[in-house]
C-alpha cells in the first residue's frame, strides 16, 4: 500500500470530500475576484483585445497608422523616400504583420520589402521604423496601413484615478462608509444589552419576547419597508424632520438587523458559565457592570460575527439605500453608483472592474480582519442557549 493511500485511509473519506469541496468552492470565488482585479489595473485597449488570464504575457492588437506627411518625402539615389516609426506618442510594441486593407491586416511579414505596385515599396520591421520609397513623387494623403502589434503588459493605477475623481465614486465611498459604521455599531450595541437582559434577568413576558424576536427574522425586508418609510415619515413631518438624512437609514438598518442580533447575541450570552455571574453578585456587581466587564469581553466572537454580517448587508444594500437616502449624486452609495454606471459605461470594462473592485475591497478587508471569530460565535450562538 502506497504512503498516499495510507495517508488517505488516515484522512478519512467524508473529511476528504470536506476539504475537497471547501477548496473547490474557494477556487470558485478566487478566480472572478481575481479577474476584475488584474483587469481593472489594465491599459483599455488591451481590455477589449485579449482576457485577463494572459495580462502577464501581452496582447496582439491590430491598429490602423498613417506613414508619414508626403511633403518630408528625401530624394535618395533617384528615389523618393519617407522613413520613420509607427509608433507615435511614445507607444511601444512589437510589429508582427501588416497590411494595406483593413481585410487582410496581416498580409505581409516583417522585415522584408513589399511591392506595393506604380513603383511603389515599403519595408517595416519589427520595431516599427519604415522606410516608403516610390520612383516618383508622393501626392495626396499619407498611406494608410494596418498593423499586427504585441503590446507589451501594461498596468496603472489610472482605472481607479478616473473612477474616484472624474465619475463620482469617492464621494459615493464616503456615502457608504458614513451609511455602514454607524448601522453596524447601532444594532450590535442595542442589541446586547438586549441580549443580555432576556439571558440573565428575570422579569415577566421574557418568553414571550424571545418568541417574537425569533419571528420578526423571517420577516422579508420588502413586506416591511413601505410601512417602516410611512411610519417615518409621519414622525419626521410631526417633528419637522427632513425624510432623506443618514438618521433614517441608520434606523431602518438598525430595526431590520436587531432581530438576527438579538438572536444570535442571545444564545451566546446565554451560554457563559453560570457561576461567573454568582460570583459577581455575591461581589456586589450590579447588572450592568456584569455586562460591561464580564458579558461583553466573553461575547466578542459573537459581537465579530455579527458585525461581518451586518456589515456586508449594510455595505451591498441598495433598496434601502435608495429609499430612505435618495438617489441625488451626492446622496448615492457605492452600490447605486455602480448601477448608474452600468447604465451609462456599460461598454467601459475597465471603469467598471475598478468601480467593483473598490466596492469589494472594504468588505474584503473586514472579513479577514474578523473572520476568525466567525466560526466561532456562530457555532456557539447556535448550539448554546437556555
Amino acid at each position: 500500500m502506497t504512503a498516499i493511500s495510507l495517508k488517505l485511509r488516515r484522512i478519512g473519506l467524508p473529511r476528504l470530500i470536506v476539504h475537497v469541496s471547501v477548496l473547490l468552492i474557494v477556487i470558485l470565488w478566487l478566480i472572478p475576484t481575481l479577474g476584475i482585479l488584474v483587469t481593472s489595473i489594465r491599459d483599455k485597449n488591451q481590455i477589449t483585445t485579449s482576457g485577463w488570464w494572459t495580462a502577464f504575457v501581452g496582447s496582439s492588437q491590430t491598429s490602423a497608422v498613417r506613414l508619414g506627411d508626403p511633403a518630408t518625402a528625401k530624394q535618395e539615389g533617384g528615389k523618393f523616400v519617407i522613413s520613420g516609426s509607427v509608433f507615435e506618442n511614445g507607444a511601444t510594441g512589437k510589429v508582427q504583420a501588416f497590411g494595406t486593407r483593413v481585410q487582410e491586416p496581416a498580409a505581409y511579414k516583417v522585415g522584408q520589402t513589399v511591392d506595393l505596385g506604380e513603383g511603389e515599396s515599403l519595408l517595416i520591421n519589427g520595431d516599427g521604423t519604415y522606410v516608403q520609397s516610390k520612383a516618383t513623387a508622393f501626392e495626396g494623403r499619407p498611406k494608410r496601413i494596418y498593423l499586427t502589434v504585441t503590446v507589451p503588459p501594461t498596468f496603472s493605477l489610472d482605472n481607479y484615478r478616473t473612477v474616484l475623481n472624474s465619475e463620482g465614486l469617492g464621494q459615493a465611498f464616503i456615502n457608504s462608509l458614513t451609511v455602514t459604521i454607524p448601522a453596524t455599531i447601532i444594532p450590535i450595541l442595542i442589541s446586547a444589552f438586549a441580549a443580555y437582559a432576556l439571558s440573565w434577568m428575570q422579569f415577566s413576558g421574557r418568553a414571550l419576547i424571545i418568541a417574537v424576536v425569533v419571528g420578526l427574522i423571517v420577516v422579508p425586508l420588502q413586506m416591511s419597508l413601505i410601512p417602516l418609510l410611512r411610519l417615518y415619515n409621519e414622525i419626521g413631518n410631526i417633528f419637522g424632520v427632513p425624510s432623506k438624512t443618514y438618521a433614517g437609514i441608520w434606523l431602518a438598518h438598525t430595526a431590520f438587523g436587531m432581530p438576527l442580533a438579538i438572536y444570535l447575541l442571545r444564545n451566546y450570552i446565554a451560554g457563559l458559565p453560570k457561576e461567573i455571574m454568582e460570583s459577581a453578585r455575591v461581589d456586589g456587581a450590579s447588572d450592568f457592570e456584569i455586562f460591561l466587564k464580564i458579558v461583553l469581553p466573553l461575547s466578542f466572537p459573537a459581537l465579530a460575527s455579527f458585525a461581518i454580517f451586518q456589515f456586508l448587508w449594510v455595505w451591498n444594500d441598495l433598496l434601502v439605500a435608495i429609499v430612505f437616502l435618495g438617489t441625488g449624486r451626492d446622496q448615492l452609495v457605492l452600490t447605486g453608483a455602480l448601477n448608474a454606471l452600468l447604465g451609462s459605461r456599460g461598454g467601459n470594462w475597465e471603469i467598471l472592474t475598478a468601480s467593483a473592485f473598490i466596492t469589494i475591497i472594504v468588505p474584503l478587508l473586514v472579513f479577514f480582519c474578523l473572520q476568525r471569530y466567525l466560526v466561532r460565535g456562530l457555532l456557539a450562538g447556535s448550539v448554546k442557549g437556555g
